[in-house]
This record gives structure tokens, C-alpha cells and sequence, in this order.
């Protein structure tokens, strides 16, 4: 399999850090979607990240998708997921997922919004409501994680886990200015814990091309 996407992504790089925890093995392309566009397209028409060419060269784009075929791939092969099975678990799982993703959309949507979009041309009421979504989830993602006080393992981490990681270190390195790590004490604990496991180091944040640890 090829995974297409910049690690500076939050939706690349949790499929990174899901497909290893899941034992499948893939290879790496760190394409841009504006930077080596038409490369991606050669890809992807749609030009989307993450992208997922499989091993009989069916394309697939969007992390939750993309996960939802490794996971059923990995049960095949292992059995292993990192998804709950049984009914509350599933559900507070999906909750926190939801969250986390929701973080990742809106942080994106500021990023795109400052760095697109001429500063004559930004309208404050959209930006205003992005702030306050983003706010929101992060606000929840918090009380989430200063009740359970995680401390996530290579053995022991979920997807809701990975997800929540991966967007809070996202948001510190693109939007610190709009949440305030202080303000959120059990998330900085998480990712800190996070960001040392050989998952996380091996998909680091940034222009970096991933490889398989030996």
C-alpha cells in the first residue's frame, strides 16, 4: 500500500500512525496538494489528502474511510483494531473521535483562512464562528481526557486516542494564538505522552517522509 500526503496533515498523519499500530506495512509518498498538485493528481484526480493506493492499485482518500478499510484489513491478518467492541466503549470512542476531528476541520479551515486568503478579503463573522467550533471541541476534548487521564501505550492506544493526539499537537504547532495550551492542561499531558511513542516519532509532524522502523 501508498499512503499519499504531507505529515504536516492531521488526517495524513493519523492514517501513519494507525496503519503501523494496526501491523500494516506501506510505503510513503509526502505529496503536497498545492505544492506537487499535478503529481497528486497523476495520483488522485480529486487531489485529496490522505490518499490510499492499495495493493491491487484501488485508490482510496479520507482518513476515516482509509481506516475503516485497515481495520478491516488488520482483522483479516491479525485480528488487532483499535477501535472499541463493545457498545459503550464504541460509542464514547466515537465521541472523542468526533471531537478530534471536528479540531482538526476547523483548525484547518483558520490555517487556510490566513495563509490563502488575501487579509483584505477575510471576513471576521466566518472566522469569528471557525474560532468558537474550534474552541468548542478542543473545551470538550479536555473534560474528556481530565476524567479518563490517559496515559497512552503502544499496546493500550485507540483510535479516539490517536485521533485527539494528533489534533491537539496540530493546533499547537498552526494555531496556538487561537487555544491556549495553558488552558488545557490534560490534552498537553496526553500529546506529550503521545508524541514519545515509536508510532508518533517514526510519522512526525512536518515535511518528513515516513519509514518503516527497522
Amino acid at each position: 500500500m501508498q499512503l499519499i500526503g504531507m505529515l504536516d496533515s492531521p488526517f495524513v498523519r493519523r492514517v501513519a500512525i494507525s496503519l503501523q499500530l494496526l501491523g500494516l506495512p506501506f510505503q510513503h509518498q509526502p505529496l503536497s496538494v498545492f505544492r506537487h498538485f499535478d503529481r497528486f493528481g497523476d495520483i488522485n484526480p480529486v487531489v485529496k489528502a490522505p490518499t490510499l493506493v492499495c495493493d491491487d492499485n484501488e485508490v482510496l482518500m479520507d482518513s476515516t474511510l482509509i481506516l475503516e478499510y485497515a481495520e478491516a484489513l488488520s482483522a483479516e491478518v491479525s485480528g488487532h483494531s483499535l477501535t472499541p467492541d463493545d457498545i459503550p466503549g464504541l460509542q464514547r470512542a466515537l465521541r472523542i473521535t468526533g471531537l478530534a476531528l471536528a479540531v482538526c476541520e476547523k483548525s484547518v479551515q483558520l490555517v487556510y483562512e490566513r495563509q490563502l486568503r488575501p487579509a483584505e478579503k477575510l471576513h471576521a463573522p466566518w472566522l469569528q464562528r471557525v474560532r468558537g467550533q474550534l474552541l468548542a471541541a478542543c473545551a470538550a476534548l479536555e473534560d474528556e481526557y481530565a476524567l479518563r487521564q490517559v496515559v497512552p501505550t503502544s499496546a493500550t492506544i485507540d483510535q479516539a486516542t490517536i485521533s485527539a493526539a494528533v489534533a491537539w499537537y496540530f493546533v499547537q504547532q498552526m494555531v496556538p494564538d487561537v487555544v491556549p495550551a495553558a488552558d488545557h492542561p490534560a490534552l498537553n499531558a496526553l500529546s506529550a505522552a503521545a508524541e514519545r511513542l515509536p508510532e508518533f516519532i517514526a510519522a512526525p509532524y512536518g515535511d518528513a517522509t515516513f519509514v518503516w522502523p527497522a
